[in-house]
């Protein structure tokens, strides 16, 4: 993961830094992959790399607690943003899965 990545407020300003560095395709979380192309494509734990991840954690509402990962593949060769939740509204996903986005 890059140390050297900028600080945000909202999880706005990380996905429009993120896009303007080329993370461009959008992310979902699936149980045991990430998905892309509105489905038709997948990312098994092996075929990515975190490289930046940003923390946003709720002053009153934990439903405002969210983590925004810049992803690259090299497999695919795409760069992408997966925005996630975490603690009490935290997707399930898989092992394999919860421990490539630590």
């Amino acid at each position: 993961m890059n140390t050297a990545q900028p600080s945000y407020d909202t999880v706005t300003e990380a996905r429009q830094w993120l896009n303007a560095q080329g993370f461009i395709h959008d992310l979902n979380l699936e149980a045991d992959c990430l998905s892309f192309d509105n489905g038709k494509q997948t990312l098994t734990p092996e075929m990515f790399t975190v490289t930046y991840m940003f923390r946003f954690e709720g002053d009153t509402d934990p439903g405002d607690e969210e983590i925004v990962y810049g992803i690259t593949s090299e497999t695919h060769g795409i760069k992408g943003v997966l925005t996630s939740a975490f603690g009490t509204y935290a997707d399930t996903a898989a092992i394999e899965m919860i421990k490539k986005l630590r």
